[in-house]
């Protein structure tokens, strides 16, 4: 038998050598390593039939041939490759042509948001959190002061799981909750994330969306600081220095006073459109000063320490920027669409 496996080992590199094409592989391949007919498989079939001594030593050595001439394939295929044009197609191939461009990806428009938000936020000296999609209870309602009979409670507006007490979180203030846990004031940061919403979806409602949440807790904050970070954070991101801001009361069960933040439209400047519904303005997010008891809840003396927090759709954001009138067209994955950003 070993005389048999010299023998063929040396047919076999005969063979493997002379190959000319991917063609000439393949068939060296199925007549010695293929699984019916191969002429290895047949010796290691055949070990069953032999003694124990001679198992001991024509196994391995089948084993080793089966090993070696896979990597001599592989490597009579990198040889083969360059050689498979003929020499017409060869003298046809113009080397100092441009390479042809192939197609590019880019960021989702969301995304080139959001990067550009957390830049400008960066640039002002927020630090930026992160935190987990599937929320407890506590960190989604019950430390934001949200009462227990609050309708944002109802399946309605959450999606609940199985387990006790865990849900889709709804908002990415949780993220401020456990960021005024771990650090002590003074500080500031943003929360970007994904959020879920048990509703309906049109073309300004979303299931699940973005949002960008932020937080500023230090000595004598107040809501003039938050007037004035909100609006060079828009004019940046919307390019346009002259925008407006104003802030309407409003209410919100985790800060006090509360209030509704506008941007001039977009569409008419101002002057009043069917986009802004005649008003001038567009409604982009809440805020307010952070209500004492959240405060206390984090472990932040409320006697001391005062802060603003806002919190805004970074979708209605972006159909604002990009004119989009459609929120759905964000995640319907059109590349036709999805490619004008």
């Amino acid at each position: 038998m070993e005389i048999n496996l010299d023998q063929l080992q040396k047919s076999a590199e005969e063979e493997l050598n002379g190959a000319k094409d991917a063609a000439d592989l393949e068939r060296f391949r199925v007549a010695y390593l293929g699984r019916k007919e191969g002429k290895l498989n047949a010796i290691l079939k055949s070990l069953k039939d032999l003694p124990e001594s001679e198992r001991k030593v024509v196994g391995p050595r089948a084993n080793a041939l089966r090993q070696y001439f896979e990597q001599k394939i592989e490597e009579r295929v990198r040889e083969l490759e360059p050689a498979g044009l003929s020499e017409g197609e060869k003298r046809r191939i113009d080397v100092t042509a441009p390479a042809k461009r192939l197609p590019r990806g880019h960021l989702h428009p969301i995304t080139q948001l959001m990067q550009k938000a957390t830049a400008i936020f960066s640039s002002m000296g927020f630090d930026v959190a992160s935190g987990p999609e599937v929320e407890t209870e506590y960190y989604n309602f019950d430390a934001l002061n949200v009462p227990k009979d609050h309708p944002a409670r109802d399946m309605q507006d959450t999606f609940w799981l199985d387990v006790s007490g865990l849900l889709m979180r709804t908002q990415t203030s949780p993220v401020q909750i456990r960021y005024m846990e771990k650090h002590k004031p003074s500080f500031r940061m943003i929360a970007p994330g994904k959020v879920f919403r048990n509703e309906a979806t049109d073309a300004t409602h979303e299931a699940q969306f973005y949002q960008l949440e932020g937080l500023m807790i230090g000595k004598d904050v107040s809501l003039a600081n938050l007037k004035a970070i909100l609006e060079v954070f828009y004019r940046n991101l919307l390019d346009d220095q002259k925008l407006k801001i104003r802030f309407r009361p409003s209410y919100f069960p985790f800060v006090e006073p509360g209030v509704e933040t506008d941007l001039t439209c977009f569409k008419c400047r101002g002057k009043g459109c069917a986009v802004c519904k005649r008003t001038g303005w567009i409604e982009v997010m809440g805020a307010g000063m952070v209500h004492p008891k959240v405060l206390e809840n984090a472990g932040i003396d409320a006697r001391e320490w005062s802060g603003f927090a806002f919190g805004g759709g970074l979708d209605r954001i972006a159909m604002i920027k990009y004119e989009i009138d459609d929120i759905r067209l964000l995640y319907n994955g059109d590349l036709r669409f999805l490619k004008q950003f």
